[in-house]
């Protein structure tokens, strides 16, 4: 009995180096090769070279006109050339390495040939003779490998629709929901995407196809949320009004959109469910004291919380700030990093595990097998895209499953929030604090240098600091390095004995950088050399410069990243991009920089420049990769997607009822892969 399910080792042709290979594009089944699309197709369909565009992929049908002509040159290499009359124009058709062309066309014979169409000399590079009897169609082109080429995978796609097209008519997607959005049944997609008839059959099918993709996608997601919720729910009964008190006690007086987030969070630890919850903030606009609040709120309910940062420089600047919000006879904030001290490190986990110590911030050596919490509460994971998908989870297994609240500073367009994130509940910080100057963000040729070195000296005698930032340039730290250090000897040149300068970069031991770090916000150095290792927390109010060497060599959330070190007081601050980009995407990233601060302004053109697949560094942050839909250009149909994902999952045994039979089946199927599931 077949099934859709049955290995692609059955098709006639596949044997164990073929079947290899197919798995090696995630195609295991006959279902994994009837739902692997194309990319696009090769239209087919008849033009005249009056319409063709140069370099347009075009057929032309006409009379050849003249004897072909077998040509061999270099070593094995031949053409061979005949002129086609297309209706008044007579177009040269040159076919290279296929000589047996030759043999198949005469003089006056009417043919269809499929290629290249060049303006310039009226002329066609061919790719395909067209049998003579041919109707317009399309022609699928698919995602290959070295393995195996495109056009066996086509053959095995042919095959495996005749032989299974009989098990096509299970629809994933409920009746209703197909008929309110006018899509396509299942043998209709398939068909319609691998063996189109016309332009817009392919068109209805991808359409159809990528709201599928997307519905399966989200309702996956609402199910892990719903059954994560359900499954693993504490509430921690805070104390309001202690926690009130410790907000009386703060600096400063909270904004709108951080009381606004802040409710959100803490209303979640008090209800009996399992929060996950992502807070998206712009830089500066204080995640940091949220995140203090929450903690808090749990310390009051007399559990525990633990914070991990990426690096050890932002671990120490959490531990330095948070610390100082609280009262140390109140509560006993802990830093555990790589580099603890042995003795200290065995005192810390000691009171750790006996709940002396109320708030522990490391970084991934939170996640160690011997750190043992009390009764840990809430776990928050700054800059969480920093982590990968195992070592978020590993923190989360820690304790006694605690809430978790994921940060960022890394402003995520809603495409990528109901992607990556669709699974956590969002709260967004929309607002700077009150007084905050806007940064004046300008952008220069590296031969204008000298205007950005003047600011730099002005600023300077104004009792301001300094950074000046140099790019990796390739894949090295030893490269790295060295530009950075020869970076550092030129602003020595430019700025020595008036003023110190020193150099930061990754390959130094954490001494070093502390012992550094510790001197800038001193004012004991005034200009910072460094790589981007200073992208992400680094806080010194007094500077008020950054200087970015080569800028275009960023991305444009790095640059917001780091132009977020400056603007931090109650200074005027300024970012300088110095670059010459060669490609327009370069000069696109740099004039972006310079129209807007808005970084949720930018995260959106970093998406349309760059596309989901390298924003945030996606594959660590577990953005999927659509096969179909573009998430980016198809953000309505994402959002209507999630919408009905939503409401299905809310109905009460959605899964019983009849018309969601297959889908139910098909989410049990599925689910077992994800960690919530084991």
């Amino acid at each position: 009995m077949t099934s859709l399910l049955d290995s692609v080792g059955q098709l006639a042709g596949v044997g164990p180096k073929r079947e290899e290979a197919l798995n090696h594009l995630g195609i295991f089944n006959i279902n994994d090769l009837l739902s692997y699309f194309p990319t696009r197709y090769n239209d087919l369909e008849q033009k005249l070279p009056s319409v063709a565009l140069d370099g347009e992929k075009v057929t032309f049908k006409g009379v050849v006109s003249s004897e072909p002509v077998l040509a061999r040159f270099g070593f094995k290499k031949t053409r061979v050339n005949f002129r086609l009359l297309v209706e008044h124009d007579n177009v040269m058709v040159t076919f290279f390495n296929q000589p047996w062309i030759q043999g198949r066309i005469n003089l006056g014979d009417e043919v269809a040939v499929y290629g290249t169409y060049e303006k310039a000399r009226q002329g066609l590079s061919g790719i395909k003779l067209l049998p003579k009897n041919s109707e317009d169609e399309l022609e699928a082109i698919y995602p290959s490998s070295k393995e195996i080429q495109q056009k066996t995978i086509k053959g095995l796609v042919e095959q495996a629709l005749g032989k299974y097209q009989d098990l096509l008519d299970l629809n994933l997607i409920p009746d209703d929901i197909r008929s309110r959005y006018k899509i396509l049944n299942r043998r209709e997609i398939i068909f319609g995407m691998h063996v189109p008839k016309t332009p817009f059959e392919s068109q209805q099918a991808r359409r159809s196809a990528s709201f599928e993709e997307f519905f399966l996608f989200q309702t996956r997601l609402q199910l892990i949320k719903t059954m994560d919720r359900s499954n693993h729910g504490r509430a921690i009964n805070f104390d309001n009004e202690r926690l009130k008190q410790f907000i009386q006690t703060l600096p400063y007086e909270l904004t709108s959109a951080q009381k606004k987030v802040a409710n959100e969070i803490v209303f979640d630890m008090r209800r009996p469910i399992h929060m996950n919850r992502l807070l998206q903030g712009d830089v500066g606009s204080g995640k940091t004291v949220v995140a203090a609040l929450a903690m808090y709120a749990a310390i009051t309910a007399g559990m525990q919380a633990t914070m991990m940062a990426p690096t050890e420089i932002l671990a120490q600047q959490h531990a330095r700030s948070i610390g100082s919000l609280f009262n140390p006879d109140e509560v006993r904030v802990e830093l555990l990093t790589g580099s603890t001290k042995a003795a200290q490190r065995r005192q810390i986990l000691e009171d750790l595990m006996s709940g002396d110590v109320d708030i522990l911030i490391g970084t991934h050596a939170l996640i160690q097998p011997d750190v043992a919490f009390h009764q840990l509460g809430l776990a928050v994971i700054d800059e969480q895209h920093r982590f990968g998908v195992d070592q978020r989870g590993m923190l989360r297994d820690i304790g006694m499953n605690p809430d978790i609240l994921a940060m960022t500073a890394t402003p995520i367009p809603r495409t990528l929030a109901i992607t990556a994130y669709g699974e956590m509940d969002v709260s967004i910080i929309d607002e700077l604090p009150a007084g905050r100057k806007a940064i004046k963000t300008s952008w220069v040729r590296h031969n204008e240098l000298d205007r950005a070195i003047d600011l730099i000296k002005a600023q300077l005698k104004d009792g301001a600091q300094a950074y000046v930032v140099t790019p990796l340039i390739e894949e090295s730290e030893v490269l790295d390095v060295q530009n950075a250090e020869q970076v550092f000897a030129d602003m020595q040149a430019a700025f020595a004995p008036d003023y110190e300068v020193a150099l930061l970069h990754g390959r130094m031991n954490n001494q070093a950088k502390d012992s550094i770090m510790a001197a800038f916000k001193a004012n004991e150095i005034q200009i910072l050399v460094a790589t981007t290792v200073i992208e992400v927390g680094v806080d010194v109010p007094n500077a008020s410069v950054m200087l970015i060497l080569d800028a275009d060599r960023f991305g444009l959330a790095q640059l917001h990243q780091l132009r977020g070190r400056v603007g931090r007081g109650e200074r005027q601050s300024y970012t300088i991009l110095v670059s010459d980009p060669k490609t327009q995407y370069g000069i696109d990233r740099m004039e972006a920089m310079v129209a807007t601060t808005d970084g949720f302004v930018l995260a959106q053109k970093d998406l349309e420049l760059r596309g989901s697949g390298d924003v945030l560094g996606v594959r660590q942050s577990g953005l999927p990769a659509f096969q179909v839909g573009d998430p980016i250009h198809d953000m309505k149909m994402m959002e209507i997607a999630q919408q009905e994902a939503i409401e299905l999952i809310s109905e009460a045994d959605w899964d019983k009822k009849p018309a969601n039979e297959a889908l139910a089946a098909y989410m049990s199927e599925t689910m077992v892969q994800y960690r919530y599931f084991d």
